[in-house]
């Protein structure tokens, strides 16, 4: 990945546009999080009711300040001891998150990623929707290839680099409760992230 495919990618984003990345185990397709007509695009690219919500990723946890809270410091560690990493957890959403990041639920999924391309991607436009590249109930693609193939001229950009090699999609687990809410699966079996 050379530097100005983050520079296009990042226009692309910040002109509303959904573009596809690489992450741990599949890529993944994402919009900024604020952008509500993006938010539509994704949810229909991927076929997916508005009631699902997204996880949202980020660079740092930092970053997540104005996404979602940590109600103390037991949660706090709980959560930041998996991070950057495979494990995506629902914390409290901070106001005017969008519900269609939610879901309508009062929690929103997030993670700081692992991946060298999608955190770079992130410390540079901030935190990004992460779902996975897919629509509907095909499997998520493992490639640009795939993900080209699935989706041809209807995404703003499609950012270079290989998967993770991760076996698994994330975990998802309730950080107050420490509950697994979806455990890890295989990519395929998954149908998204």
């Amino acid at each position: 990945m050379h530097g100005w495919d983050l520079v296009r990618a990042a226009r692309a984003l910040a002109g509303g546009g959904v573009i596809a990345y690489p992450t741990e185990a599949v890529f993944g397709i994402g919009c900024d999080p604020w952008n509500e007509t993006a938010l539509l695009c994704l949810s229909r690219l991927k076929r997916r009711p508005l009631c699902k919500g997204f996880i949202v990723i980020a660079g740092a946890h930092e970053d997540l300040s104005g996404l979602v809270t940590f109600p103390d410091a037991e949660v706090r560690g709980r959560v930041l001891a998996t991070w950057p990493g495979p494990v995506t957890w629902v914390l409290p959403a901070c106001p005017g998150v969008s519900r269609r990041l939610t879901g309508g639920r009062r929690g929103l999924a997030v993670r700081v990623t692992a991946h060298p391309v999608a955190a770079a991607l992130c410390r540079r436009v901030g935190p990004l929707v992460s779902t996975s590249a897919n629509p509907g109930a095909c499997v998520p693609a493992p490639s640009a290839a795939r993900v080209r193939g699935y989706f041809r001229a209807e995404l703003d950009y499609i950012v270079p680099g290989e998967v993770g090699g991760a076996p698994s999609v994330s975990e998802i687990r309730d950080a107050l409760s420490g509950a697994v809410l979806r455990p890890a699966s295989a990519p395929g079996d998954a149908g998204g992230h």
